[in-house]
This record gives structure tokens, C-alpha cells and sequence, in this order.
């Protein structure tokens, strides 16, 4: 596995730095132990009820792009807490990313509480999305009837018989991606405006952008 090593520490006083340091050594003896080989070591200074934080977006960014495949951290806390906490858990669960502590010695084993809360959370965003996709399809529908033709969201039609190169604004997936949306978040964006595009697709032509 490739792992996201991600340290935290709440203050930017000079006495923290030996935490900061201490941590990373101790995970990656922990990843180490694992036979986990590490992407990246991720080093902050926030307070952990920040969810706006610039390593949190790249380690989301990692495991989104199917660049890395586990977190380690040396506790729970150290990713967040409170409400922070349960929303990156939620986001990892949906992304399929275990997480190893130092505490554990191996893969977090959550608390009834948080387990439970998590649930919930699926449940409401389960029917969310269903509302969300009732709404998209009803707006096709409305649109169609009025004339709109979904068949050119496709290019270059007249040059192969299979699905074509599907056409979407990447300016906007840029104007996204600068506001530190996941590629998850930009991909569902697109879909509400009516582009049937897949996440892989979105990242795919975002590093063939990059490239140019």
C-alpha cells in the first residue's frame, strides 16, 4: 500500500517542532512495520477544529487522484476534532482509505459513538443525493422538452462510431480546482450542470491540461 503520513500539532511555537518531528519518526517506524511505502509526509501547525487546511486538501487531493491508498497518523485526534473530525472521516470512508495509528499499532478501530454518527451521516447523505439527482433529472427532462439536445455535449461525433470525447468547461474544473475543490466535488458539479462525465474522466483531462 501508499500511504499519506500526515502530523499535526496545534500551535507554531518552536517547542512544538519536537513533536512534529517525533511523530513523522514514529510513523514512519509505524509504516515501516507495516510494509506501507510512503507518498508523502504531511507536516502541519493548525488548530484540528480547522477544517481549512492546506495539508487536509492535499491529502485528499492524493487519495482522490488514486495516488496513495492509506493514511497514517499517530491518533485520531491528530486529524481532527469535533465536528472536523467526523467530516474527514465521513469524506475517507467514501474514498475507501484505511487509516493506521501509531496508538493501534495498525488500522483505527472507531468508537461505537463515531461509528454510530457516521452512519448517520451516510443516511442523510445518502437521501441528499437522491433529492439532488431527482432535481437533475427533472431539469433534463424540462430542458429536452424545450429543445436542448444532450447529444452535444458529445465532439466530434463524425469521426467514430463509439462513444466520443465527452465535452465539458475546463475552464471551470480549474476555476474549481484553484478553490480547492476534490475532484469528487468538481465531478459532481459538473453532472447538476448537466455534463454526464465520471471522476476518472475529469482528473484524466485535468493532468492532460497540466501537460500542455
Amino acid at each position: 500500500m501508499r500511504a499519506i503520513v500526515y502530523c499535526r500539532v496545534s500551535t507554531d511555537k518552536t517547542t512544538q517542532e519536537t513533536s512534529l518531528a517525533r511523530q513523522k519518526e514514529e510513523l514512519l517506524k509505524l509504516a515501516e512495520r507495516h510494509h506501507i511505502s510512503v507518498v508523502e509526509c504531511i507536516e502541519e501547525k493548525e488548530s484540528g477544529y480547522e477544517i481549512d487546511r492546506n495539508g487536509i486538501f492535499t491529502m485528499l487531493d492524493y487519495f482522490a487522484a488514486g495516488e496513495a491508498d492509506c493514511l497514517v497518523i499517530q491518533d485520531e485526534t491528530r486529524l481532527g476534532r469535533g465536528n472536523t473530525k467526523i467530516a474527514l472521516f465521513h469524506q475517507l470512508h467514501k474514498l475507501q482509505i484505511p487509516i493506521y495509528t501509531a496508538i493501534h499499532d495498525g488500522e483505527l478501530e472507531l468508537s461505537e459513538s463515531d461509528s454510530m454518527v457516521l452512519q448517520i451521516v451516510g443516511i442523510v447523505e445518502e437521501y441528499q443525493r437522491k433529492i439532488h439527482n431527482a432535481k437533475i433529472k427533472r431539469g433534463m427532462k424540462r430542458a429536452v422538452s424545450q429543445g436542448y439536445n444532450p447529444a452535444k455535449n458529445l465532439a466530434n461525433q463524425h469521426q467514430a462510431t463509439g462513444r466520443d470525447r465527452i465535452d465539458f468547461p475546463m475552464e471551470e474544473v480549474i476555476r474549481l480546482r484553484q478553490n480547492k475543490l476534490t475532484f469528487d466535488e468538481i465531478t459532481k458539479t459538473l453532472n447538476g450542470m448537466g455534463y454526464d462525465v465520471s471522476k476518472a474522466t475529469v482528473h484524466r483531462r485535468y493532468q492532460e491540461f497540466r501537460k500542455t
